[in-house]
Protein backbone atom coordinates (compact mmCIF):
# COMPACT_ATOMS: atom_id res chain seq x y z
CA UNK A 1 0.00 0.00 0.00
CA UNK A 2 1.07 3.35 -0.67
CA UNK A 3 0.53 5.02 2.93
CA UNK A 4 3.28 8.22 1.90
CA UNK A 5 3.90 10.20 -1.38
CA UNK A 6 7.65 8.51 -0.66
CA UNK A 7 5.93 5.14 -1.12
CA UNK A 8 5.23 5.96 -5.05
CA UNK A 9 9.01 5.75 -6.10
CA UNK A 10 9.93 2.95 -3.87
CA UNK A 11 7.10 0.61 -5.20
CA UNK A 12 8.12 1.53 -9.11
CA UNK A 13 11.55 0.94 -8.17
CA UNK A 14 11.03 -2.68 -6.14
CA UNK A 15 8.81 -3.62 -9.64
CA UNK A 16 10.99 -2.82 -11.68
CA UNK A 17 13.98 -4.27 -9.99
CA UNK A 18 11.60 -7.67 -9.17
CA UNK A 19 10.77 -7.79 -12.92
CA UNK A 20 7.09 -7.33 -11.23
CA UNK A 21 4.94 -5.20 -13.62
CA UNK A 22 1.63 -5.85 -11.68
CA UNK A 23 3.91 -3.69 -8.80
CA UNK A 24 4.87 -1.39 -11.15
CA UNK A 25 1.64 -0.37 -12.11
CA UNK A 26 0.07 -0.46 -9.05
CA UNK A 27 0.87 3.07 -8.23
CA UNK A 28 -0.87 4.42 -11.17
CA UNK A 29 -4.34 5.36 -11.36
CA UNK A 30 -6.08 4.45 -14.45
CA UNK A 31 -5.95 7.26 -16.45
CA UNK A 32 -2.64 7.97 -15.55
CA UNK A 33 0.29 9.27 -18.10
CA UNK A 34 3.94 8.87 -18.52
CA UNK A 35 6.58 10.58 -20.46
CA UNK A 36 9.70 8.32 -20.86
CA UNK A 37 13.36 9.56 -21.05
CA UNK A 38 13.07 9.90 -25.15
CA UNK A 39 9.77 12.13 -24.61
CA UNK A 40 7.08 8.35 -25.72
CA UNK A 41 3.74 10.23 -23.87
CA UNK A 42 1.52 6.91 -22.59
CA UNK A 43 -1.71 8.66 -21.73
CA UNK A 44 -3.33 5.61 -19.51
CA UNK A 45 -2.63 2.51 -17.07
CA UNK A 46 -2.57 0.13 -20.08
CA UNK A 47 -0.50 2.03 -22.16
CA UNK A 48 2.30 2.25 -19.14
CA UNK A 49 2.12 -1.34 -18.67
CA UNK A 50 2.48 -2.34 -21.62
CA UNK A 51 5.35 -0.28 -22.05
CA UNK A 52 7.15 -1.25 -19.23
CA UNK A 53 6.10 -4.81 -19.85
CA UNK A 54 8.12 -5.18 -22.96
CA UNK A 55 11.05 -2.41 -21.39
CA UNK A 56 11.60 -4.77 -18.68
CA UNK A 57 11.62 -8.10 -20.87
CA UNK A 58 13.51 -6.69 -23.52
CA UNK A 59 15.64 -3.06 -22.62
CA UNK A 60 16.44 -3.41 -19.15
CA UNK A 61 15.65 -7.38 -18.77
CA UNK A 62 19.19 -7.34 -16.45
CA UNK A 63 18.83 -3.77 -15.06
CA UNK A 64 18.93 -2.59 -11.83
CA UNK A 65 17.23 0.94 -10.62
CA UNK A 66 18.45 2.61 -7.16
CA UNK A 67 17.38 5.12 -5.96
CA UNK A 68 19.96 8.15 -4.75
CA UNK A 69 17.61 10.94 -3.46
CA UNK A 70 13.62 11.97 -2.95
CA UNK A 71 12.31 15.23 -2.06
CA UNK A 72 8.59 15.51 -1.54
CA UNK A 73 6.90 19.08 -2.27
CA UNK A 74 3.40 19.08 -1.08
CA UNK A 75 1.23 21.04 -3.18
CA UNK A 76 -1.90 20.76 -0.82
CA UNK A 77 -2.36 18.17 1.92
CA UNK A 78 -3.43 15.38 -0.60
CA UNK A 79 -1.34 16.46 -3.62
CA UNK A 80 2.30 16.08 -3.96
CA UNK A 81 4.97 16.25 -6.69
CA UNK A 82 8.09 14.03 -5.50
CA UNK A 83 11.50 14.52 -7.54
CA UNK A 84 13.57 11.16 -7.45
CA UNK A 85 17.51 10.96 -8.55
CA UNK A 86 18.40 7.81 -9.80
CA UNK A 87 20.67 5.29 -11.47
CA UNK A 88 20.15 2.69 -13.25
CA UNK A 89 23.23 -0.16 -14.08
CA UNK A 90 22.94 -3.38 -16.32
CA UNK A 91 20.76 -2.18 -19.48
CA UNK A 92 20.67 -4.18 -22.40
CA UNK A 93 23.38 -4.35 -25.34
CA UNK A 94 22.25 -2.82 -28.19
CA UNK A 95 24.13 -2.47 -31.84
CA UNK A 96 27.46 -0.93 -31.05
CA UNK A 97 26.94 -0.46 -27.36
CA UNK A 98 27.87 -3.35 -25.95
CA UNK A 99 28.38 -2.80 -22.71
CA UNK A 100 25.76 0.17 -21.61
CA UNK A 101 27.21 2.20 -18.86
CA UNK A 102 25.20 3.06 -15.14
CA UNK A 103 22.56 5.97 -16.36
CA UNK A 104 21.23 8.62 -13.94
CA UNK A 105 17.77 10.34 -14.05
CA UNK A 106 15.18 12.64 -12.39
CA UNK A 107 11.86 11.20 -12.58
CA UNK A 108 9.00 13.72 -11.53
CA UNK A 109 5.72 11.78 -10.17
CA UNK A 110 2.64 13.63 -9.23
CA UNK A 111 0.66 12.00 -6.78
CA UNK A 112 -2.84 12.61 -5.21
CA UNK A 113 -4.09 10.61 -2.07
CA UNK A 114 -8.19 8.72 -2.44
CA UNK A 115 -8.91 8.39 0.94
CA UNK A 116 -5.77 6.65 2.53
CA UNK A 117 -3.41 5.88 -0.35
CA UNK A 118 -1.30 7.95 -2.54
CA UNK A 119 -1.55 7.23 -6.23
CA UNK A 120 0.46 8.64 -9.13
CA UNK A 121 -1.17 10.82 -11.91
CA UNK A 122 1.34 11.73 -13.76
CA UNK A 123 5.25 10.57 -14.06
CA UNK A 124 7.77 11.78 -16.05
CA UNK A 125 11.17 10.19 -16.67
CA UNK A 126 14.50 12.37 -17.84
CA UNK A 127 17.81 11.73 -17.97
CA UNK A 128 20.80 13.31 -16.77
CA UNK A 129 23.69 14.37 -19.28
CA UNK A 130 26.82 15.44 -17.09
CA UNK A 131 28.08 18.42 -18.50
CA UNK A 132 25.23 19.25 -20.71
CA UNK A 133 22.18 21.89 -20.29
CA UNK A 134 19.87 21.21 -23.40
CA UNK A 135 19.86 19.27 -26.62
CA UNK A 136 20.08 20.71 -29.82
CA UNK A 137 19.26 18.71 -33.25
CA UNK A 138 21.91 19.14 -36.44
CA UNK A 139 21.35 18.96 -39.64
CA UNK A 140 20.93 15.05 -39.81
CA UNK A 141 18.10 15.25 -37.40
CA UNK A 142 20.44 13.67 -34.75
CA UNK A 143 19.78 15.04 -30.96
CA UNK A 144 23.02 15.99 -28.97
CA UNK A 145 23.17 17.06 -25.50
CA UNK A 146 25.68 20.12 -25.44
CA UNK A 147 26.33 23.02 -23.12
CA UNK A 148 26.67 26.67 -24.41
CA UNK A 149 28.72 27.70 -21.19
CA UNK A 150 31.83 25.96 -22.89
CA UNK A 151 31.62 29.23 -25.38
CA UNK A 152 31.80 31.86 -22.92
CA UNK A 153 35.03 33.78 -22.43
Amino acid sequence: MNNTPEDIPARFVSGWNNRDVDELVSIFVEDAEFVNVVGLWWQNKAQIRKAHDYGLRVIFKDSVIKIQKTKVTYLTEEVAVVHVKMMLRNQSPIQEVNVPQIRQNVMSFVVQKFESEWKCISAHNTDIVPGAETNVVNEGGQILSKSYRKNEP
